[in-house]
């Protein structure tokens, strides 16, 4: 009866917004492939641990972790504190779709929107035989899936609300062009050069390993670098690779415009108040794939940064599954009561 429960309560967040499309013009287009998630069996679920109390491991995992709280305990609330345990998981906040066709929700079942408006497809394009780039639009979803499916019950430890499509880079008028895009990262004219990029090979290394670093903020590992905060790939190896860097990018993104938040890892007040950070914490992030192809079982996410290199074998189709979907996982610690 809970797992019916679960799913009756999914099926209506997408009944919702598939209502909305409807009513805003849709049709079908032949460029436009994808799929639903099946909140069962396209989610890695392996991906929700370790889990642990203070420093404590409850549930192993072979992936790796950030920080943890040092002390079991914790106070949170104002003016009545209220006492919990510190608690930290990793859950599924939000989906993105990387395409290269406008308005093609990957994600929803492949739907195209129709939004009154006239914009340039996205392309792999080659410069020279030795250089490809590419271009890519975006949609980020809010998916607080754990909330749905109340497999941890206390609200305060989840990301909470209804699925949503949050976040439209066609509306966006920095994501096609580099210079306005300045406006949102000026840093990234400090790491312009060879230096900064080849300290880029350490964070790769540590991420393919285990966890990415933190401190080369700038860098996406494997995948290239984070700026600009746009949908232009200077270094295209392949759509896996490609979508995965723009995903990436895009988390970034949303940290930079104080759109979405965190938790830190520590015993300080900030463990209950989800701060707003500027620059990502690469380290409490991973991704799972769930269009054209998910990714599921053991190993079926990876830490921002790592390489697609291990796994990305038959997971880009030709015509049909040439645009990709993600299922981005966050580090969760906070006080649970």
């Amino acid at each position: 009866m809970r797992r019916i429960n679960c799913m009756i309560t999914y099926f209506r967040q997408v009944t919702l917004i598939l209502i909305c499309v409807f009513s805003i013009n849709s049709f079908a287009d032949d460029n436009c492939h994808g799929s639903f998630v099946n909140p069962i069996t396209d989610v890695c679920w392996s991906c929700l641990f370790p889990i642990t109390i203070g420093s404590a491991t409850v549930v192993s995992s072979s992936m790796g972790d950030t920080s943890n709280p040092s002390l079991p305990v914790c106070a949170c609330g104002s003016p009545v504190v209220h006492p919990g345990i510190t608690t930290g998981f990793w859950e599924p906040v939000a989906m993105t779709d990387v395409t290269r066709t406008p308005y093609c929700m990957v994600n929803l079942g492949g739907l195209q929107l129709s939004m009154g408006t006239s914009l340039g497809a996205g392309s792999v394009e080659s410069a020279n035989p030795d250089q490809n780039q590419s271009f890519y639009y975006v949609h980020w979803y809010k998916y607080p899936l754990l909330y749905w499916l109340k497999i941890i019950t206390d609200g305060m430890c989840l990301e909470t609300g209804d699925m949503d499509i949050a976040y439209l880079t066609e509306l966006d008028p920095t994501w096609g062009d580099d210079e306005m895009t300045f406006l949102l990262n000026p840093e990234a004219l400090l790491f312009g050069n060879l230096i900064a990029e080849a300290a880029c090979a350490a964070d790769s290394a540590a991420a393919s390993v285990s966890m990415p670093l933190d401190s080369l903020f700038w860098c996406a590992g494997s995948q290239g670098t984070m700026y600009p905060l746009n949908g232009h790939v200077q270094e295209h190896v392949g759509g896996v690779q490609a979508s995965t860097l723009i995903t990436e990018r895009m988390a970034y993104k949303m940290h930079r415009e104080y759109l979405i938040s965190d938790s830190v890892g520590d015993n300080s007040p900030a463990l209950c108040l989800n701060p707003n950070l500027s620059i990502i914490p690469k380290s409490r992030y991973r991704y799972q794939m769930v269009n054209p192809v998910p990714t599921t079982g053991s190993g079926g996410c990876h830490p921002f940064g790592a390489t697609t290199a291990t796994w990305e074998s038959g997971h880009e189709i030709p015509f049909s599954g040439e645009d990709f979907g993600f299922l981005v996982w966050r580090k969760r610690n906070c006080c649970a009561f």
